[in-house]
């Protein structure tokens, strides 16, 4: 992928992801982040921001870097009961 320009690398990315629910959710993230109040949110995180940001949202394809549901919902019970 060297040299390739980032909306390149970007849709060589999507274009491998075949799970229709995470594209629809990444595609939901993005567009929340580029629009309206979050898109402001977005314009003012610093480049570092934005980078660990993105890096967060690669390295989450990889579902080894992922915390499975239940286990989020154990450590954060105290908060989740009525």
């Amino acid at each position: 992928m060297k040299g390739m320009k980032i909306k390149d690398e970007f849709h060589h990315l999507i274009d491998s992801i075949d799970d229709e629910q995470l594209l629809k959710g990444y595609y939901e993230l993005i567009q929340n982040l580029n629009s309206g109040e979050n898109g402001q949110l977005w314009n003012s995180l610093t480049e570092e921001q934005k980078r660990e940001v993105l890096l967060a949202y690669e390295e989450s394809f990889d579902s080894a870097n992922l915390i499975p549901h239940e286990e989020i919902k154990k450590s954060h019970e105290k908060w989740l009961k009525p």
